[in-house]
């Protein structure tokens, strides 16, 4: 038995079988300065103008304001407003300094109301510090690969070293629509929320549009300062499947959002380009043909009707079959390509060949022949 670990890459064509799907003009008339139009699951980019350009983005800096608290506090904590969340500039959910509220109610504010006095207020109790905060963003950004981002606050108000571009904004907002409170909340029309020392509940509107103008709208952040203009991030899902848009700079946002939107929809769609337990290789260098390595579960990805035929996987094995001692066991990688570029990889795992139903069929056949014609004893 050889031990030695091999590596084996041998290309395969797949053409996907999936019906094909109404085109519309790649070219779209947009207002926005730049934009972006991102696959939520899969986190590829469909569309791109000036998506890498850093820009202004306002209120969009939420998202991540949002997604850090979501990942470093417990909705259910209280939150104590200090001085410097008190009197913000620009919008606000009117806070009192020294009042607790729980993080999700200001959450909720910070998404609905885009509040900068809750953003500060969050960002003081998750950070320690307005500061400390800050720097948490950026490590996040950092560790998304958002190369084009940088934050200096966390509401999103005009400061010099605070930027970012379309394409970052896109990527982010896809990772935080993975989160599920994250999902829920920037999906909510109306919020109504008790709130402390008050004998009134706090009712607000979400001030993205979106969510009355397009069907099957879920979020995400409206934006806006005098020198970023307006910026709008949206998504929406349709038959499972959700996408979002990104644009800077747009006059006509709600518009802009909606044609991206159909875009998104319209020219791709999601193609199973694996299937879990379809077979990929044969397992090489050993004289039992009977193992073959198959995908441990399926990919999809969404394509344009004229990259159908682009996609290639290659397995790279890392175990001959001789090695191997049970079914299942991971033997290595399928790559997926779509026109040269990787778009993803699946586990492979060994399998025992299937036995074609005709042949052992037939084979049956043959031994009961035989034993009919032996004569008895």
């Amino acid at each position: 038995m050889r031990m030695m670990a091999i590596l084996c890459a041998v290309a395969l064509v797949w053409t996907a079988r999936v019906p094909q799907a109404a085109g519309e003009e790649d070219s779209l008339s947009l207002s926005a300065h730049a934009a972006a139009v991102i696959d939520v699951e899969s986190g590829r980019l469909l569309y791109e103008k000036e998506a890498n350009k850093q820009m202004r983005i306002a209120s969009l800096t939420k998202i991540m304001t949002a997604i850090v608290a979501l990942e470093n506090s417990d909705l259910q904590e209280k939150v104590k407003v200090g001085p410097r969340a008190v009197g913000v500039e620009g919008s606000s959910i009117y806070l009192q300094q020294g009042e607790e509220v729980p993080l999700e109610h200001l959450l909720y504010g910070l998404m609905l109301r885009s509040g900068n006095d809750a953003a500060v207020a969050i960002a003081e109790h998750v950070g320690g510090s307005l500061e400390g905060f800050v720097m948490l963003m950026n490590e996040k950004a950092e560790y998304l690969g958002l190369e084009q981002t940088h934050f200096a606050n966390p509401h999103g108000l005009d400061a010099p070293e605070h930027y970012s571009s379309a394409a970052d904004m896109a990527r982010l907002t896809a990772y935080a629509l993975r989160n599920p409170h994250f999902k829920k909340i920037v999906s909510t029309p109306i919020k109504t929320v008790p709130w402390p020392g008050e004998e009134w509940h706090r009712k607000w509107y979400n001030k993205n549009k979106m969510l009355r103008l397009y069907p099957g709208a879920d979020g995400v952040k409206t934006g806006y300062t005098k020198l970023s203009k307006r910026t709008l991030v949206s998504s929406a899902t349709r038959n499972g499947r959700q996408v979002a848009t990104v644009t800077l700079n747009a006059p006509d946002d709600w518009d802009d959002s909606m044609h991206l939107l159909e875009y998104g929809f319209n020219q791709f769609e999601r193609v199973p380009l694996l299937e879990k337990g379809e077979q990929v290789a044969d397992m090489p260098e050993s004289e039992d043909p009977g193992w073959v390595a198959v995908a441990e579960k399926g990919f999809t990805y969404p394509l344009k009707e004229e990259e159908r035929n682009r996609i290639q996987v290659k397995p790279m094995l890392t175990l001959p079959a001789a090695a191997i001692q049970e079914k299942g066991r991971r033997v290595g990688t399928a790559r997926i390509y779509v026109d040269g570029k990787q778009v993803g990889s699946i586990p492979l795992v060994s399998q025992v060949k299937q036995v074609e139903t005709g042949s052992l069929f037939t084979s049956w056949l043959q031994v009961l022949g035989y034993m009919a014609g032996r004569e008895a004893p």
